[in-house]
């Protein structure tokens, strides 16, 4: 935070050069140098300078948001291909079952429908 300065000396040697007194312009020195640093607090304190952002600032936090959403785009896009892929992968694991199911159905029916075959040909 830059501050302003008040060159006092050539305060009071401007007011002395129009016809103050040493004394008057040591005392109107002091109250426009008192005056100057309460209106620089009070700017301080209304527009809180020392915690103001700058377009730079806002341009690098710009640049972060932007650098993380890419991180964030790049882990979705593999966290959705990772979710693909199990998906594929259980559907061909259910198919598989599935397969095992019916053929285990089907040989069993042959064998209970040539176990019936043979008991009503009485060759068992």
């Amino acid at each position: 935070m830059t501050t302003l300065t008040f060159d006092t000396y050539e305060f009071v040697r401007k007011l002395k050069d129009v016809g103050f007194s040493e004394e008057q312009a040591h005392v109107i020195t002091d109250l426009q140098k008192t005056a100057s640093l309460s209106s620089q607090e009070q700017t301080k304190h209304d527009y809180d300078l020392e915690n103001m952002t700058s377009k730079k600032d806002f341009e690098m936090l710009e640049l972060n948001l932007r650098r993380d959403i890419k991180e964030l785009e790049t882990n979705l896009k593999k966290d959705i291909e990772i979710l693909r892929l199990e998906s594929k992968r259980d559907i061909a694991e259910n198919k598989a079952e599935f397969i095992r199911w019916v053929v285990g159905v089907g040989l069993l029916q042959i064998t209970i429908i040539a176990g019936l075959l043979l008991r009503l040909t009485g060759k068992m």
